[in-house]
């Protein structure tokens, strides 16, 4: 089903999963659930339909604030594994570097707020893909507090809009 798949750790680490595609979108959410090669999860369906009926047709590759696999963000450690978070750091910067224009969709939601390594992780990734200069999307309005929606409450009805990462960056406490 995806021909991008890496994993680590007997698969308790997932980085990145998608379908190959020069000009595919770059979804990042907040942390893998149960999505494997072979099946999508809620989130990862949601995101490729989204993806789909907004032009990207062609492929989408998602990525995460941080590797760790669960299904309840809040149940997750408080401490970081520095090594997954580092390795996937550099997952993501590859698979931006890959594409000539990359586009990607900031879809981790307000939940960005729960854990200081979630913070940690977006400032990172905004920091470290800069250079590239993607354009950065969110989908439907922001938050109430500003931050980009999880795709687990979406609607199909909704657009993409333009997301000022840098500006995000300075209000993320």
């Amino acid at each position: 089903m995806y021909d991008i798949y890496l994993n680590d750790r007997d698969d308790h680490w997932r980085y990145v999963l998608g379908k190959s595609a020069p000009g595919k979108l770059i979804v990042v959410g907040l942390n893998p659930s149960t999505a494997t090669r072979e099946k999508a999860d809620n989130t990862v369906a949601k995101a490729e339909k989204v993806a789909s009926l907004q032009g990207y047709s062609s492929g989408f590759v998602m990525l995460n604030l941080y590797p760790l696999r669960g299904t309840d963000y809040r149940l997750m450690p408080d401490t970081i594994d520095p090594e997954a978070m580092e390795t996937n750091l550099k997952w993501i910067e590859a698979i931006v570097a890959t594409e000539p224009t990359p586009t990607i969709w900031a879809a981790w939601g307000e939940s960005v707020l729960d854990k200081p390594f979630f913070r940690s992780g977006a400032r990172q990734l905004i920091d470290r893909v800069r250079k590239y200069k993607p354009r950065w999307l969110h989908y439907g309005a922001l938050t109430q507090n500003g931050h980009p929606r999880h795709p687990r409450q979406l609607s199909y009805d909704w657009t993409f809009q333009d997301f000022d990462a840098d500006t995000y960056l300075q209000k993320l406490t």
